[in-house]
């Protein structure tokens, strides 16, 4: 397959995934999360239900937009681990390109009115966190080769990385932030260095 005709297939399948997400997003408002089916779904977009498991695990996943992995996340996983500068400072590259590939920013006015009609929602919305979290462990311990406390290393890197991503959010969200996603964790990326750094003091 062409190059162009690879990128053409790529680009239809993110079209259908965000019209599932749309739809679902649409039929959550209207009637209910419980007030339509898969099927009912698929119906509305215009997909088989085959098609629907294709690129989501879940009704709830469809809603939050979820979707199974994107090629482009994929290649930008690849890289990582494929880096060799400093872990730290690679995993917050990471962190930043996915942002800006998918911007989540753009999507938060629809989930905040599907969870306002749906609270019950948040508990797979911290399933999927928790699981992503997961495979962000696995691609750290992957990139790091392994070694005594890997695993707990990775933990503790992905989680406090993943604090300072809601600090940055709660920024541009509430607060209306000028700065870039990057600017801002990047800033705070350089304050937690400072506070975890070993004490100057002279002994």
């Amino acid at each position: 397959m062409s190059e162009s005709a690879d990128s053409l297939r790529e680009q239809r399948k993110r079209e259908t995934s965000r019209a599932l997400t749309d739809e679902a997003r649409r039929l959550t408002t209207e009637h209910g999360f419980a007030g339509f089916t898969v099927e009912e779904l698929c119906s509305a977009v215009g997909v088989s239900r085959r098609t629907f498991f294709n690129y989501f695990e879940s009704k709830e996943n469809a809603v939050f937009g979820f979707a199974a992995i994107d090629s482009r996340q994929e290649a930008l996983e690849a890289a990582f681990v494929a880096q060799d500068g400093e872990l730290l400072d690679d995993f917050i590259g990471l962190t930043i390109a996915r942002f800006e590939l998918f911007n989540p920013l753009d999507d938060a006015p629809a989930l905040f009115a599907v969870i306002e009609q749906e609270p019950r929602l948040l508990k797979a919305a911290f399933e999927q966190l928790a699981k992503n979290e997961r495979r962000d462990g696995e691609l750290v311990v992957q990139r790091s080769g392994g070694g005594d406390d890997a695993e707990l290393r990775a933990e503790v890197m992905v989680h406090t990385v993943g604090a300072l991503v809601r600090l940055c959010m709660d920024q541009l969200l509430h607060h209306h932030s000028a700065d870039s996603f990057s600017d801002l964790v990047s800033r705070r990326l350089e304050i937690a260095r400072s506070v975890f750094a070993p004490s100057q003091k002279a002994h």
